[in-house]
């Protein structure tokens, strides 16, 4: 880790003003802790936001959160600048959650393999989204009045996952297909169902209204 140094503002930068997240960025990875600080506070509500959707976990969400940011720490060096730094803190979290999530869905298969059913109980399930705010907008206009958060949350695990990246967070399909390991055929498959299944929570509950 380097050396912790606190930088001055670049020439021209007004102290009432709060810093870009260009600068933080920059003093951060001269090891300004600092400008870190201020990152972990401007972004960590967003990052954690992102980890409890693809958990569906509180304590999880918790530990890839800071999980996150102990690997952003390490890695700002290498940030170009070239995508806003809330999308690269994204990042970090999505490729950790994937690495955890391979490593469970290994698991689940031998534990399946051996004949040690119950065991899967004990193996919190991957990729379990919740929605926000997203950017679906086929969807998300039908599920205003609705719990969104509940609403995904009650998505069968391959459409939730799908859903969480592509459809809220916006990650392109080629880009989840790769993350998950499956073909861009799959994620489009998972869009469609997700789609249905919310259409369906929303329409559902207002038809056995009226028929009441």
């Amino acid at each position: 880790m380097p050396s912790e140094r606190i930088h001055p503002g670049p020439v021209g930068e007004r102290p009432d003003q709060p810093a870009t997240d260009a600068v933080l960025a920059e003093r951060a990875a001269a090891g300004d802790r600092r400008a870190f600080e201020q990152i972990y506070r401007r972004h960590t509500a967003r990052v954690h936001g992102l980890c409890l959707r693809l958990t569906c976990d509180r304590e999880r969400a918790e530990i890839l959160t800071q999980d996150t940011f102990v690997k952003a720490w390490l890695a700002l060096g290498g940030y170009s600048g070239t995508s806003p730094l809330g999308a690269w803190l994204g990042r970090i979290a999505v490729n950790h959650w994937r690495d955890q999530w391979r490593a469970d869905r290994r698991a689940r298969r031998w534990l399946v393999e051996t004949g040690d059913d119950g065991s899967l109980e004990r193996i919190a399930a991957p990729g379990r989204g919740s929605g926000a705010a997203a950017s679906d907008a086929s969807i998300l206009p039908l599920l205003a009045a609705m719990d969104l958060e509940r609403a995904v949350a009650k998505l069968p695990d391959g459409a939730r996952t799908v859903f969480v990246l592509h459809g809220i967070e916006g990650y392109p399909q080629d880009e989840v297909a790769a993350l998950l390991g499956v073909s861009e055929g799959t994620i489009k498959s998972q869009m469609h169902r997700a789609r249905a299944l919310l259409r369906a929570m929303f329409t559902e509950p207002r038809r056995v209204h009226h028929e009441a």
